[in-house]
């Protein structure tokens, strides 16, 4: 009977933990660094990364999600990948 109460309670909480919203880290495209970029957004690596950073150092920070796409390397698939964890913070 106590093995019964415990596959009972063992799903109970698998399923209550498989109910929660999942969230993601966000990441601030405007402050954060190139090994925090690589980490957080899907499809970008050590190198896309530094674009990024190179990017918004060399033209101020973002004024808009889309405008990533000006990265080269970054086209509209890795932004609409990543819009959800994207976030525009004060520019440098």
């Amino acid at each position: 009977m106590k093995y019964r109460f415990c596959t009972i309670g063992t799903a109970l909480v698998l399923s209550l933990l498989l109910c929660l919203p999942v969230f993601a880290q966000t990441v601030d495209i405007n402050t954060a660094d190139a090994a925090a970029l690589a980490e957080a957004l899907d499809g970008v690596g050590d190198k896309k990364a530094a674009a990024i950073v190179e990017y918004r150092e060399a033209n101020g920070g973002f004024v808009s999600i889309d405008e990533l796409t000006a990265v080269p390397g970054i086209g509209e698939k890795t932004v609409e990948a990543n819009r959800e964890v994207m976030t525009l913070g004060e520019s440098p």
